[in-house]
């Protein structure tokens, strides 16, 4: 019979282990709040008053301003799951999320073949420009998310950019529900927001308590539609114009303190700001992990008895 000791060793040990493999008490669930222990550690914070308007209605499905406070990110049951705390104005507004998980990728937009949701309106039109991202990020893929009029529902649109392909209409939905439907195709992706926030930065400062904001947009997309990364993924976010065709300051990873709205985005280099403007989550590996864990138990338990 194991001893009381024994039992305390082997609790530890077994907090060690999962805490080791990032092991998540459930997968989030995307409603556009952020709840206790969904996500871990914040991994962006804004350092710029929006550009594009403070948000001071506190409606679930409307907001006056777009500002994207902060961004954390997990991967939970094989998928990638995002919350960006802020909010994303109802004049269709885009909310565009470019992520990089594997090798390959643009790292300067070029177009896609049928210009899903208007996408080529930030990629190179032949001159040679095209939205540029940060020396060591290359988009793998894009996901943009947009709403507005008298009609609350979200709207979203996806392609696949490496190589690059023809886009899809991912599904609509209403805010807090995370069900797409009426998609055309693509990955299977759950995507809603809650625009209630009124915190978070103004248009005049960026505030401590941007860190703190708990509703915003949140996204999932599986692990297989990003060719099944391991290691880290990246994440650049930001606001855009409802054309797709003027950037906001709110980007996250964060831009300099002072930095303005960045307009045409065929023009925009973010190798021209300091940091980096993406965030990176890591894939866990829990089987391995759990397994080594147990593994360990085992062992522990039987030097234990002895």
């Amino acid at each position: 019979m194991q001893s009381r000791r024994s039992i305390t060793c082997l609790g530890i040990a077994t907090g060690v282990a999962l805490s080791a493999a990032g092991i998540a008490s459930a997968a989030p669930l995307v409603n556009g709040s952020l709840s206790s222990g969904e996500y871990g550690p914040v991994r962006a914070v804004q350092a710029n008053p929006t550009g594009f308007g403070d948000s001071n209605l506190g409606q679930t499905g409307f907001a006056n301003g777009s500002e994207l406070d902060n961004a954390y990110a997990t991967v939970s049951g094989g998928r990638l799951y995002v919350f960006l705390g802020g909010n994303t104005e109802s004049n269709f507004n885009k909310a565009e999320i470019f992520i990089d998980s594997v090798s390959g990728g643009m790292n300067r937009l070029a177009p896609i073949p049928n210009n899903q949701g208007g996408f080529n309106r930030m990629a190179d039109d032949g001159t040679g420009n095209g939205m540029t991202f940060d020396t060591g990020f290359a988009a793998d893929h894009w996901i943009s998310i947009t709403g507005g009029g008298a009609n609350p529902d979200i709207f979203v649109d996806y392609a696949n950019l490496n190589p690059p392909s023809n886009g899809f209409f991912a599904g609509q939905t209403t805010p807090t529900n995370g069900t797409l439907i009426n998609g055309n195709g693509g990955p299977s992706i759950e995507a809603t927001w809650n625009n209630s926030n009124t915190t978070g930065v103004t248009g005049s400062t960026a505030p401590n308590d941007a860190a703190t904001v708990a509703t915003g947009l949140e996204f999932s997309i599986s692990l297989a539609d990003l060719g099944n990364p391991t290691g880290t993924i990246l994440i650049s976010a930001m606001i855009n114009g409802s054309s797709h065709d003027f950037l906001s300051n709110q980007v996250l990873g964060t831009l300099p303190n002072g930095t303005p709205n960045l307009g045409d985005p065929r023009l925009v280099n973010f190798n021209q700001f300091a940091g980096n403007q993406y965030f990176a989550v890591n894939v866990p590996e829990p089987t391995t992990m759990a397994v080594i864990g147990l593994a360990g138990l085992g062992l522990l338990a039987r030097r234990r008895r002895a």
